[in-house]
């Protein structure tokens, strides 16, 4: 199983002491420390470091880990645009770019964000999936796209990405259509739900949406979001993450809990629980550290960081 981590980019995991640009020392600490990848969030709710800046940043400090966005909302950016940064983004990485995108889910989230946007809130699923088709075009050389939402002629040529065919590109979201449309047309799923057993029906249901697209199983990476606070102390975890969770979404932890896979606990019954996602099929856990300054990020990272070996079955000792 691959282990990544979510950086803390938004301004409320940075205290008045801390500089943003400790952010690149933190992704060297996750990958010296074992973990696979390094994602980054999108949104312009609150200030924060914007995403494909984070990560064109982490591309040359960083030698190994997959980089990637979790999820990056398309309808942030001019569609063209979008296809050569990211691009650019892979070539700089050597061809560790993984691209989650979204289309945004109702609340401050969502419908906002297309209001400054200037595109409309209905059909977004559909343009989402559209944006998409239109950069691996691009990315493949194409000069003209023809879809319902995007046309363009006359594409000048722009930067390839590092592999044929761009990046992968997975989709988060776990609604019956989005199951539907990650089997179809996406190289990987990140889901965040609450129960284990609706991930492994989520999984059925891509894996047969994409055998019956005449596609493999294993053409769709199994992945996972989930909010993780390891304390010994069980109560305080769950205090720390309703902290988190007003701060991060304006709700408490029990409201969040409804909606997102969220662990916290002792190390091992953390580990009890995201090895209950492994058994139901995730193969990429991407982990949101539940901290709100980077002091405390940087000691929720040591604690996860003990719990790599025996989530990817390794033997005691080893890192």
């Amino acid at each position: 199983m691959d282990i990544g981590v979510l950086l803390p980019t938004g301004s409320a995991q940075w205290g008045p002491a801390d500089d943003p640009r400790d952010l690149i020392a933190f992704g060297r600490r996750a990958e010296r420390a074992g973990f696979s990848s390094l994602f980054v969030n999108d949104t312009l709710i609150g200030p924060r470091i914007e995403a494909l800046t984070m990560l064109a940043a982490l591309a040359p400090a960083t030698q190994t880990v997959t980089l990637g966005t979790a999820a990056l909302l398309p309808h942030l950016r001019r569609p063209v645009q979008a296809a050569q940064s990211l691009a650019s983004v892979d070539l700089l990485s050597g061809g560790r770019l993984v691209v989650t995108v979204g289309a945004g889910f109702p609340g401050r989230f969502g419908r906002p964000l297309y209001t400054l946007s200037e595109l409309p809130w209905a059909g977004r699923f559909a343009r989402l999936d559209e944006t998409v088709a239109l950069w691996r075009a691009v990315w493949d050389g194409e000069d003209s796209f023809h879809g319902a939402f995007l046309r363009f002629d006359g594409i000048p040529a722009v930067t390839r990405p590092y592999r044929e065919g761009g990046p992968p590109v997975w989709l988060g979201g776990a609604a019956p259509a989005a199951l539907a449309r990650t089997g179809r047309s996406y190289d990987g799923w990140l889901p965040y739900p609450p129960d284990p057993g609706d991930y492994a029906r989520g999984l059925r249901t891509v894996r047969a949406a994409a055998a019956g697209a005449g596609r493999a199983a294993g053409d769709v990476t199994p992945a996972l979001f989930v909010s993780v606070r390891v304390e010994d102390d069980a109560e305080r975890g769950r205090r720390a993450l309703d902290s988190y969770a007003r701060a991060t979404y304006g709700m408490p932890l029990e409201e969040l809990e409804k909606v997102q896979a969220v662990v916290t606990g002792p190390a091992d019954e953390v580990r009890e629980r995201l090895a209950q996602y492994a058994a139901a099929g995730a193969r990429h856990v991407v982990v949101r550290l539940g901290a709100l300054d980077l002091r405390a990020q940087h000691e929720q990272l040591d604690r996860v960081a003990g719990l790599l070996p025996a989530l990817r079955g390794e033997p005691s000792g080893r890192s």
